[in-house]
């Protein structure tokens, strides 16, 4: 076992998402894995372990917390201009070559690392919702890792959270169960799912099954969060116009409202091989989107690059209803009652009760609302 492993042990809590299976053994039911974890051994997570057949679960610590645009996340019908505590742990259930999860994936696995554990940082939820107050936030995140298999902490923040009248959100790859969206849902109001491909054979490259994705993002729109899609456009992967067609006519086919976004790729980590993606790519993959019947489609990471596909639009009469330009809101003119104050349509979202209250930036730096470590 790494020393990195070895602390993360030492923060642990018995977990509430499992059941006891004869000979010690237990069933976890946090993400679609719902792994066979026998006395000593580990879920595929390695974070969810066994021990003397109870399962242990991550608690009481985070290895990141800042506050971030909730555009970033990305939410872009969720309380625009809004601030988002953000945190995170350690571990995820996939493996994908392009995201920093995997670096820290490894480091659990080797035996010499422990690197990672320098950013670890022991905290209650109750002095992760002050943060969050203290630096003007109206919402909390669990994102950075795979939030779902740490959901026992998070519910636990959530609930503070909630009390303190912040909205939750889970920044996820959409691997989830039933039971642990039940589990959540009385606290947790928005979900956003990485919808990475539509070819099965792809997502078990990357630790994933296909189908609990797309079970994910059904199941969340029916138990009422709002949920937001997000497709990571990596050319020679998923950027074929038949399988970009595919998946936003899937999500059409749940509802037509779920905001799209189809992000541009860039060289990382373990996946150098393909270009980056180009705003030509991402204004097609976007007009995609609007072809299958999508209300509210997005290209996202290249500002002032794609055209309208920044902004919010009424769908029935095409009024720019939310201006923006990478992190920053320009303008925003959706009313009270979250409709187009020109034709009146409902538009779809988590909308504050007073446009006046949303924050609005310049177009000189998209990126000038940074996100802020929490010291």
């Amino acid at each position: 076992m790494s020393k990195l492993a070895e602390l993360l042990d030492s923060m642990t809590a018995e977990g509430e998402l499992y059941e006891r299976l004869p000979e010690g053994a237990v069933r976890c039911y946090a993400c679609g894995h719902r792994c066979l974890i026998r006395p000593g051994r580990r879920g595929i997570c390695k974070v969810r372990f066994n021990e003397q057949g109870v399962l242990r679960v991550p608690w009481g610590y985070v290895a990141a917390l800042q506050s971030d645009p909730i555009e970033k996340k990305p939410f872009y019908h969720f309380l625009p201009g809004s601030d988002a505590l953000t945190f995170g742990m350690l571990g995820c259930d996939f493996h994908c070559p392009f995201c920093q999860n995997w670096l820290s994936s490894q480091a659990l696995r080797d035996p010499a690392s422990d690197g990672a554990g320098a950013y670890l940082r022991r905290v209650q939820p109750r002095e992760l919702v002050h943060y969050g107050l203290r630096m003007g936030a109206r919402v909390v995140a669990s994102s950075y890792n795979e939030p779902l298999i740490t959901s026992e902490w998070a519910r636990a923040v959530f609930e503070e959270a909630s009390a303190a009248g912040l909205r939750c959100v889970y920044v996820s790859n959409g691997n989830a169960t039933h039971e642990v969206l039940e589990y959540l849902r009385p606290y947790l109001t928005g979900y956003k799912i990485d919808l990475k491909t539509m070819q099965d054979r792809q997502y078990r490259r990357l630790g994933g099954v296909l189908q609990h994705v797309l079970d994910t993002i059904r199941m969340t729109h029916e138990m009422g969060f709002w949920v937001e899609v997000v497709t990571l456009v990596v050319p020679g992967f998923n950027d074929s116009p038949d399988e970009l067609m595919e998946a936003a006519r899937f999500i059409a086919s749940v509802s037509p409202d779920i905001p799209w976004h189809v992000t541009a790729f860039q060289k990382d980590y373990r996946m150098t091989a393909p270009d980056n993606t180009s705003a030509e790519m991402l204004i097609r993959a976007a007009e995609i989107g609007q072809e299958a019947g999508l209300r509210y489609v997005y290209a996202g990471n290249l500002p002032g690059r794609v055209g309208p596909y920044e902004n919010t639009h009424c769908p029935n009469c095409g009024e720019t209803l939310i201006e923006r330009f990478g992190y920053v809101i320009l303008g925003y003119h959706i009313t009270a009652q979250g409709a187009c104050p020109r034709c009146e349509t409902s538009i779809g979202g988590v909308w504050p009760e007073d446009p006046g209250s949303v924050r609005l930036g310049s177009m000189g730096d998209p990126f000038s609302r940074r996100p802020r470590l929490v010291r």
